[in-house]
């Protein structure tokens, strides 16, 4: 990563944070973006005491102007961008789903959701000008596989994530590699109160970077996670076998096969 410019947004603390002090101290250049400028200022000048070379800009993810500028700021800074980690994200309090202000729940999803969407069509764009390999990571969630915690719209939010990560590694060019990172409870700002009981940030960050820099698809920490995943899919796998068992040629409704015949016909 020596000398390569990565950009984080939420890059401030948490995660973000972590990950912006281990790439940095493998030589990469630092953007971090969030609204608040006191926390990216502190962070920066700590990473700077570090030796890393870290800048800061405003960005409100939730905002597509704001996000176009952060783009803005790191090709005039840097004149481009190696890897971005779309990694803004929040959680409220939740409340059952009937009871959860739709306010709330659109907030959530503006941020976890379609800041993500913004960072990718933003910088997706500016890297496939740009010609050079590259790296998109967008920060999912265990709650992208599975319900770990209890609200219905930041488990929405992450499984659209996953959705979105995966539509979208298929449409950029080879050069640039397009994964999710998926934590588990991290030690953070959403829920500080359980901080010493939960996976320490730069713990986490130490178990993703290799993975990151291999050019995973899927970027993981919490081993008992499969656990949870399992249970889905095995109940899953339960339905197909009862109610839609294999059978020969059953590829014949399949999607992706129907889509090559249709293409092969000239229909579409």
């Amino acid at each position: 990563m020596k000398d390569k410019v990565v950009v984080i947004t939420g890059g401030a603390t948490g995660i973000g944070y972590a990950l912006a002090k281990t790439f940095g101290a493998d030589g990469a250049k630092i953007v971090i973006a969030e609204p608040r400028e006191h926390r990216m200022e502190e962070a920066c000048e700590m990473l700077g005491e570090l030796g890393v070379d870290a800048r800061w800009t405003v960005c409100d993810v939730t905002d597509l102007e704001s996000v176009e500028k952060l783009a803005h700021f790191t090709w005039g800074q840097h004149g481009r961008c190696d890897v971005l980690i779309n990694n803004a994200g929040i959680g409220l309090r939740e409340k059952r789903l009937p009871d959860t202000p739709m306010e709330d729940a659109h907030r959530i999803m503006d941020v976890n959701f379609w800041g993500v969407w913004r960072g990718c069509r933003v910088f997706g764009n500016r890297m496939k000008e740009q010609g050079s390999p590259a790296m998109i990571y967008n920060t999912g969630s265990e709650n992208s596989f599975f319900c770990a915690s209890t609200g219905a719209a930041y488990i929405a939010s992450k499984h659209a994530v996953l959705g979105l990560t995966e539509m979208f590694r298929q449409q950029v060019p080879n050069y640039i590699t397009v994964g999710l990172i998926i934590p588990g409870w991290v030690a953070s700002e959403l829920n500080p109160q359980f901080n010493e009981h939960v996976m320490p940030a730069d713990d986490f960050a130490a178990i993703i970077y290799p993975q990151i820099k291999a050019g995973e698809r899927f970027v993981v920490s919490h081993a008992y996670n499969v656990v949870r995943i399992d249970e889905r899919m095995d109940a899953l796998r339960a339905a197909y076998a009862k109610y839609a068992p294999r059978y020969e040629g059953d590829e014949e409704y399949d999607v992706k096969v129907l889509v090559g015949r249709l293409k092969d016909r000239g229909l579409i």
